[in-house]
């Protein structure tokens, strides 16, 4: 089983709505995911706006994708280069630490994500 950011059991992000690159609710990797959605999050509308304006609409549905649009509120499995956008931005959505892939600290720190762990 893959493992967190903090060490242990990599926990399911969320199923309502389905995430994960592999769309099993898991923010897991593998060498398809050329994107990295290794960042478990919960989406504000800070980060949905910010996301929109850099390129990558995560508002409007895409069923061919299976993807149902989020609005604030929604946990979803983001690309960790994205995120990490939004940090420098002062746009960071909070992260779900045990659900964000061990792999993300090739990009961000612990500490980084630790700043914006869910409450």
């Amino acid at each position: 089983m893959p493992t967190n950011v903090l060490g242990t059991e990599l926990r399911c992000c969320c199923r309502n709505p389905v995430t994960g690159f592999y769309r099993d609710g898991y923010c897991r990797t593998g060498p398809e995911d050329v994107g990295q959605h290794t960042v478990c999050v919960e989406v504000t509308q800070e980060f949905l706006d910010f996301s929109v304006l850099d390129g990558n609409d995560l508002v409007t549905p895409r069923p061919e994708w299976g993807f149902p649009g989020l609005k604030p509120g929604d946990k979803w499995c983001v690309c960790v280069t994205r995120w990490k956008a939004a940090l420098d931005h002062n746009r960071a959505a909070p992260v779900d630490l045990e659900a964000t892939h061990c792999s993300a600290l090739e990009f961000v720190t612990r500490e980084e994500l630790q700043a914006y762990a869910l409450k």
